[in-house]
């Protein structure tokens, strides 16, 4: 390459526009100011305070005691609470066993009566007391179930039922407020417990049908 050659070269070079890095570095230091910042949305780094995930949110579990404001059932009405048609509701808590065995079920046992019990039964009481009332449900231990968590579960059916012995309101009331290791199911409105009342009789060989 000769001198002018060389020189024309070093021109063209000087001349030539140079590559603009202004948006390179912007680019980096994005990248550097978010990337640390981005840490913060990992519960393993804040430990869920934050920016917990969706997939695990905090969540009450079936028979899990709910520690929030002192309530043991994290499904029951607030207290003081009044649901439309609970006004004429005794407050059973209050009453002496005489008196909660004392209640006289209002409601007859028809055959509507009857099926709505029984619908109530295997929703909620058969996962204990099992579909014949025999003490044997899933969540049932020994000496009547197998290897659930829950023993000495009472049968409510069968020959060994202990709903044979009590009366009506004494059932009732069970139901209403819970009695020993048995919770409450406020959840069903009380004409309904009534109706489940009818249909533990009508499973007992009990009650007649009007």
């Amino acid at each position: 390459m000769s001198l002018e050659q060389q020189r024309l070269f070093l021109e063209q070079q000087r001349l030539s526009p140079k590559p603009k890095r202004a948006g390179h570095w912007a680019r980096m230091a994005f990248i550097f100011l978010v990337l640390p910042l981005s840490f913060g949305c990992w519960e393993q780094v804040d430990g869920g305070e934050w920016f917990p995930q969706m997939k695990r949110q905090i969540t009450v579990q079936a028979f899990e005691e709910n520690t929030y404001v002192g309530q043991a059932q994290g499904f029951s009405p607030p207290e003081g609470t009044v649901p439309i048609g609970w006004g004429a509701v005794p407050d059973l808590a209050s009453l002496t066993i005489p008196e909660q065995d004392a209640l006289v079920n209002p409601v007859s046992s028809s055959l509507q009566s009857l099926k709505r019990g029984e619908v109530l039964f295997h929703r909620y009481c058969e996962t204990c007391h099992g579909p014949e009332g025999l003490g044997n449900g899933p969540l049932a231990g020994p000496p009547f179930g197998t290897d659930g968590p829950f023993g000495m579960v009472l049968p409510v059916g069968g020959p060994s039922s202990m709903a044979k012995l009590f009366s009506d309101g004494h059932i009732y009331t069970t139901i209403s407020i819970g009695r020993g290791r048995m919770p409450n199911y406020k959840r069903i409105p009380p004409s309904e417990r009534w109706d489940l009342v009818n249909f533990l009789r009508d499973l007992n060989g009990q009650g007649g049908r009007s």
